[in-house]
């Protein structure tokens, strides 16, 4: 498993990010404080405060390089 930390900070890129996730075929989620959501899930994301940076946690050992790539537009250092 990868952790990363993301910032969702509009609809738009709400949209966008749970269509990148929807091309791999491996679990996401998304930890905010005591909060874990499906990372794929629409309405869990718009439940999460979206004004602070947010954990993704990839579940796979491998295609992590090309994961990170597509998600790259949303990780935050």
């Amino acid at each position: 498993m990868k952790t990363v930390r993301i910032s969702l900070n509009s609809i738009d890129k709400v949209k966008s990010f749970v269509n990148d996730l929807t091309k791999f075929n491996i679990d996401f989620d998304l930890v905010s404080g005591r909060y874990v959501i499906d990372a794929k899930s629409i309405m869990g994301i718009f439940s999460l405060d979206l004004s602070k940076p947010i954990d993704l946690n990839i579940h796979t050992e491998t295609e992590i390089d090309e994961i990170l790539e597509v998600l790259s537009p949303y990780i935050i250092e």
